[in-house]
């Protein structure tokens, strides 16, 4: 794909980060995230690599069926894919959501890039989509997520069991988000 085809989807940009629609040719680059052991640790398992064509697959249908999805998170100085980020519909306990979410290369953890592009994604979820709550499902141990989630404001609202776990639900409302 041409590099000004690309910048036609780019979604968000931040200081340092675009967010643009996730496309095949970055199924290395979320492999190295999802495909990640310790950086999937909090999940039941690590993913496959056709696992993770079937995630890009996934999020593009996403931004046809509900118009956002989790995008691909870039590098403004290098051009790098390092991972993802976005807003997705959930069901958390009969109930829809939108919750955002991101997965960001161990190599490229502890800079702020994951902060800093849920945060875009906050913004765009109160701005574009109109919601009145956002969350995020977050395993109880997983402490770097659940930094993010309160440096973007996010706080614990309750704990459910989720795909038969337990997840928090950190949850930040409109009038909060725009007071952070």
């Amino acid at each position: 794909m041409a590099k000004s085809q690309k910048l036609m989807a780019v979604v968000l940009e931040t200081k340092r980060l675009l967010l643009r629609h996730l496309e095949m040719e970055d199924v290395d680059a979320m492999f190295a995230v999802i495909g990640d052991p310790i950086a999937m640790q909090y999940y039941p398992q690590p993913f496959t690599r056709d696992d993770a064509v079937r995630w890009i697959d996934r999020n593009r249908q996403r931004y046809h069926g509900d118009g956002y999805g989790l995008y691909a998170v870039v590098l403004k100085a290098s051009g790098e894919v390092i991972g993802d980020c976005g807003v997705v519909r959930q069901m958390v306990e009969g109930m829809p959501e939108m919750e955002v979410g991101y997965h960001i290369q161990r190599k490229h953890w502890a800079r702020g890039y994951a902060t800093e592009a849920a945060r875009a994604c906050l913004s765009m979820a109160f701005e574009k989509f109109d919601v009145e709550k956002v969350i995020s499902l977050i395993r109880p141990e997983n402490m770097p997520s659940r930094r993010v989630a309160e440096r973007n404001g996010m706080k614990v609202e309750r704990q459910i069991m989720r795909a038969g776990l337990p997840h928090l639900v950190y949850a930040i409302k409109r009038g909060e988000y725009e007071q952070t």
